[in-house]
């Protein structure tokens, strides 16, 4: 519960505007669900402990609950007052959700389960790309890898090139089912190259790889975008499995 992590000294007192104080509360509060520090099934204190806890208003705090509703993570009923949900009631693709997984080490078992996502649903995605691109597509694609090239993927613009490139891709399949999962795709991508640089250097440049992907969707071969894909998110996970 709220009052026993705040025990510890470390309980943020978030300021600013109404939305950056509510930003920052469901931030702490979700990392803490994320993180396993507030566990499935416990209730959270009460609203006016909690939001003197944090130093926030009531009604910033409420706001921020509501942000964790709306994700999955917790619901609140009459009487029986805000209990967090089952993990498998989590909203985990939601991009805010990722980057709470992400603010701490995360769970060895969720980032194999990104990248299986990533391996089932990206292959295919190349694939489709390679049938249907446009110029306009492989513009985005090709402006994408020249700033992963130029910034490398050390650096936030890096990275924000490289998610470029996944979005790139997956608007080239024209599917919008697809497209719909850009942002989850994108910030998984973000958050799991941010975590193999905590410790060290990238172990590899991937850019290679993406190239290899760009050139068979350029080509239009269909097979060789989906394997080269599939290369790619397999390297990827290996050099994710050796940061933990």
């Amino acid at each position: 519960m709220l009052g026993e992590l705040s025990a510890d000294g470390q309980t943020p007192a978030p300021k600013g505007s109404g939305r950056r104080l509510r930003g920052a509360v469901a931030h702490y509060l979700g990392t803490a669900i994320v993180s396993g520090q507030i566990a499935p099934g416990e209730r959270l204190t009460g609203e006016v402990e909690n939001s003197e806890a944090l130093d926030v208003s009531r009604s910033a705090y409420r706001e921020a609950v509501q942000v964790l509703t709306a994700k999955g993570l917790v619901e609140s009923r009459p009487k029986a007052g805000t209990r967090v949900l089952p993990r498998s009631r989590w909203n985990m693709l939601d991009p805010v959700v990722l980057a709470w997984a992400f603010s701490g080490e995360p769970d060895p078992a969720f980032v194999r389960d990104l990248f299986e996502l990533r391996a089932i649903v990206e292959p295919s995605a190349a694939r489709l790309a390679a049938e249907r691109r446009e110029k306009a597509d492989l513009k985005l694609m090709k402006d994408a890898l020249a700033k992963m090239r130029r910034f490398t993927l050390a650096t936030e613009a890096g990275r924000a090139a490289d998610r470029d490139f996944h979005d790139a891709l997956l608007q080239a399949t024209h599917n919008s089912a697809l497209i719909a999962l850009s942002a989850s795709i994108g910030a998984a991508v973000n958050w799991t190259t941010q975590f193999k640089q905590r410790a060290r250097s990238l172990p590899r440049d991937p850019l290679p790889d993406h190239v290899r992907v760009f050139d068979a969707i350029a080509a239009g071969d269909a097979d060789a975008a989906s394997d080269a894909m599939r290369v790619l998110v397999d390297l990827a996970l290996e050099d994710t499995n050796s940061s933990f």
